[in-house]
This record gives C-alpha cells, sequence and structure tokens, in this order.
C-alpha cells in the first residue's frame, strides 16, 4: 500500500513531532530537576530526623543530670542544716566543758557527770540522801575520802581551752 502525502502536511508532521521532541526534552529535564529536590530533600529530613535524635537523646541525658543535682542539692542543704545544727551544739558544749564533777563512794570513783546536779540525782538514785550535800571550799581540807559515804568532787578537764569568738 502505497500512501500519497502532501508535502505540506508532511513538514507539518515533521514540525509537530519536532515539538513533541523538544516537549519531551523540556519534561525530562524538569524531571530530572524534580528528582534531584526530592533527593536533596530527604536528604535534609534525615539529617534533621539525625539531628532530632541526637537533641532527643542529649535532652533526657540533660534532663537525669538536672535530677541528679537536684536531689545532691537536696542532700547539700540538709547536710548544711546538720552541719549548722552540730556547730551549734558543739558551741554550746565548748562553753560547758571545763570541767566534770565526779561522784565517789566511799572513797571509791563511782561516776563522772556533766553538772553536780547530776552526779547528786546519781547518789541519791542509789540510795544516798536527798538532803545534807554540803560544798567543799576551795583550799579547805576534806576529811578522808574512807569516812564519806558519797562525795562530788569537781574536776577540771586537762588541757581543754575554750575560745570565744
Amino acid at each position: 500500500m502505497i500512501a500519497i502525502i502532501r508535502a505540506r502536511t508532511l513538514h507539518g508532521l515533521r514540525a509537530g513531532i519536532a515539538a513533541a521532541e523538544a516537549a519531551t526534552e523540556a519534561a525530562r529535564s524538569e524531571a530530572e530537576c524534580a528528582i534531584d529536590s526530592a533527593i536533596r530533600a530527604e536528604t535534609t529530613v534525615e539529617e534533621l530526623r539525625a539531628a532530632l535524635a541526637r537533641a532527643t537523646t542529649d535532652a533526657a541525658r540533660l534532663e537525669g543530670e538536672l535530677e541528679t543535682l537536684r536531689a545532691q542539692s537536696l542532700l547539700d542543704t540538709e547536710d548544711r542544716q546538720a552541719l549548722r545544727m552540730l556547730l551549734r551544739m558543739t558551741r554550746k558544749q565548748n562553753g560547758l566543758a571545763d570541767r566534770v564533777y565526779v561522784l565517789f563512794h566511799h572513797g571509791e570513783l563511782h561516776s563522772v557527770h556533766a553538772t553536780v546536779d547530776a552526779a547528786e540525782a546519781a547518789a541519791e538514785a542509789e540510795g544516798a540522801p536527798r538532803s545534807g550535800w554540803t560544798a567543799h571550799t576551795p583550799g579547805g581540807a576534806l576529811p578522808p575520802a574512807t569516812e564519806v559515804l558519797w562525795r562530788v568532787q569537781p574536776l577540771p578537764l586537762g588541757g581543754v581551752r575554750c575560745r570565744q569568738g
């Protein structure tokens, strides 16, 4: 079969093919740009996801450190309070601890106390009379220890120096 085509029609067909090829090339170029943009976008998304994972990990670690620091701060505060209390108690004790009161029974050491009242109370708990305690005058002669049923004698603590201030 032989077909007869006019030159004008042939020329029109060739022009249509050229236009279609140009349009195809333009579409192909646009597709390549779109593919490159999609690849860059996908790479950027992957980088952002990795950065988000690192930031989440860092935030969790920092939150754990913050909790630890808060707990340590509370412990430090409690320690400071306890130290202040101990310091106050020590300062009070330092002012009082320049002597002790020794309780003797028939001249034998019975017990040691911080105050005269505590020594007398200990003697009374052992059966000593509640009255009749006499104070020893400094420099005066003491009766022999074996002749005295109960005796409270103050003794200075050696080497203790109390500093005020």
